[in-house]
């Protein structure tokens, strides 16, 4: 992907058959769709791919645990369904994660076992493994820190973990790949309008200052917790449809849970699970359920949030980890469907489709897990409303940019799929950029050349954050990189002194917010 290019296809084109806006896991699969399907695609996204919620989620590929111990069981059933079809599609990003429920009371692994047992028959022939019940040593034995006082055994059942900014970068490249246009740092400043009917947007270049006129036969708003912006912009007097609710996760080294095997607390103080998932050799710790008014696109944890994870996690292990242990602390916005008289931790992530009368369609709510089938959906819509000459979904069956079979999850460029190659011929041709960006960071120097000029990476934080997952990982050791990161990104897209200085000041601005240092009361 080329920036330069796509600003170029974006002016070029007279009208589009579609336009989306919002570049996350929901616009990016909508454009996958929209493009395969033969459709003219244009997304358009404010800040970067995946900046928002698409980047800070538990990393998790899953039917829901937590929605079927509600009854919802439909919502299971579906994203069991779209877990084995991403399962197929990307073998490279998403893998099968064993994880075990220990059980503390007698009456747990009954409880639990025949709910995953369930699980496992929902899923059918798209399965991962079946569940098992564990004795207290065969627990200790895959998760040998767990907290063996009055343990009396475990379950262990499988879902999908993935690298959910990586996903989001190839879904952008899967759609490149079949003609689709998409702009990061474009922003939808407005509607252009025909008898009060939706024709297109106005758009700004951020990075430039310019702004285009878009046309297109319809216009989507996936901009998850940002939905109600969007539908403003149309309408000042709408209903607010998203209810955004904080949630956020601890990573921490792989000495308080070194195991391959992910750790599921079933139920916290909110009602909520609490997952330690290992992920890129650290552990994720989350997530917490706190609602919210502000949709900040940089939602910061609070104290009291971080001592919820912390306490919580403290009661399993042998070890518990504290405060100064945080190698990095993150927090996402979940884009909550508005419910009456509802918390958000019973808020479903299920989604719905909305049309205004202006025929802007908006598509709130879901989760990452059902991209796909929500993508499908609203563009079911789209075409009726537009008028489009109907043409067969391609993407249960769709394989993701960098498509490769027997992935090897320890091989250090696994997540980049076929396009290791690359990686692989940019050490050959320069030893130097074989050597890494960072002692305690397992990004090369190759990898952030190739993400400047194969993954339209255009700023220090689009490479320390998406591109690879460094400030995510260690944020102390991610601010130490981004005066590297700012040397070979500048030579690459041949920018000045000034360019790097003011970069590596707008990274620190906003990853010293990862730093358990700083995080607010």
């Amino acid at each position: 992907m080329n920036r330069a290019e796509m600003l170029q296809q974006m002016v070029s084109q007279k009208e589009w058959d579609i336009c989306i806006i919002g570049g996350g896991a929901t616009g990016l699969g909508i454009a996958v769709d929209a493009a395969s399907r033969g459709y003219k695609t244009i997304l358009l996204e404010k800040f970067d791919f995946a900046k928002g919620t698409s980047s800070r989620s538990t990393k998790l590929i899953h039917g829901g645990i937590r929605y079927l111990q509600q009854g919802r069981l439909k919502f299971v059933t579906d994203s069991l369904k779209e877990r084995g079809l991403l399962f197929k599609n990307a073998p490279h990003i998403v893998k099968n994660q064993s994880f075990i429920i220990p059980n503390y009371k007698i009456w747990e692994q009954p409880f639990y076992g025949i709910g995953l047992k369930l699980y496992d028959w929902m899923a059918g022939d798209l399965a991962l493994g079946p569940s098992q019940f564990l004795s207290k040593q065969e627990t200790l034995k895959l998760a040998p820190t767990l907290n063996s006082e009055g343990l009396r055994g475990g379950v262990l059942y499988h879902d999908g973990q993935f690298d959910d900014a990586r996903l989001a970068i190839h879904l952008a490249m899967t759609a490149a790949d079949f003609d689709a246009t998409l702009l990061n740092y474009c922003s939808v400043d407005g509607f252009l309008k025909v008898k009060n009917k939706i024709v297109g947007v106005t758009a700004t270049d951020t990075l430039e200052n310019k702004q285009y006129e878009v046309k297109s036969k319809v216009v989507i708003n996936a901009t998850g917790v940002f939905n109600d912006d969007i539908v403003k912009m149309d309408n000042e007097f709408f209903v607010h449809q998203i209810t955004p609710s904080r949630g956020i996760h601890l990573v921490f080294n792989k000495e308080f849970f070194p195991s391959e095997t992910a750790l599921m607390i079933p139920k916290t103080e909110d009602g909520r699970v609490l997952f330690a998932i290992p992920w890129h050799n650290k552990i994720i710790v989350g997530t917490t359920d706190t609602p919210t008014s502000k949709t900040d696109i940089e939602p910061i944890a609070l104290t009291s949030e971080v001592e919820f994870v912390l306490h919580h996690v403290g009661r399993y292990l042998t070890k518990s980890p504290t405060k100064n242990d945080i190698k990095s602390v993150f927090a996402g916005l979940r884009p909550l469907l508005n419910e009456k008289n509802k918390t958000t931790s019973t808020l479903t992530r299920d989604h719905r489709i909305f049309i205004s009368a202006s025929g802007l369609i908006s598509i709130a709510g879901g989760k990452w897990t059902t991209y796909r089938k929500m993508a499908e959906d609203v563009l079911t819509v789209a075409i009726r409303q537009a008028g489009l000459l109907e043409k067969i979904c391609r993407t249960n069956n769709l394989p993701i940019h960098g498509y490769q079979e027997n992935t090897d999850f320890k091989k250090p460029l696994y997540y980049y799929g076929s396009d290791e190659d690359n990686i692989q011929l940019l050490y050959t041709t320069n030893k130097e950029l074989k050597e890494l960006i960072h002692n305690e960071l397992p990004f090369t120097k190759a990898e952030i050349i190739w993400a400047v000029q194969n993954e339209m990476c255009m700023t220090i934080e689009d490479a320390l954050s998406r591109r690879t997952r460094a400030l995510f990982l260690n944020a102390k050791a991610a601010i130490e990189a981004a005066p590297i990161t700012a040397e070979l990104m500048a030579d690459v897209m041949g920018k000045d002194e000034a360019w790097k200085k003011q970069e590596v000041q707008n990274f620190n601005l906003v990853a010293k917010h990862y730093l358990p240092t700083t995080i607010k009361t």
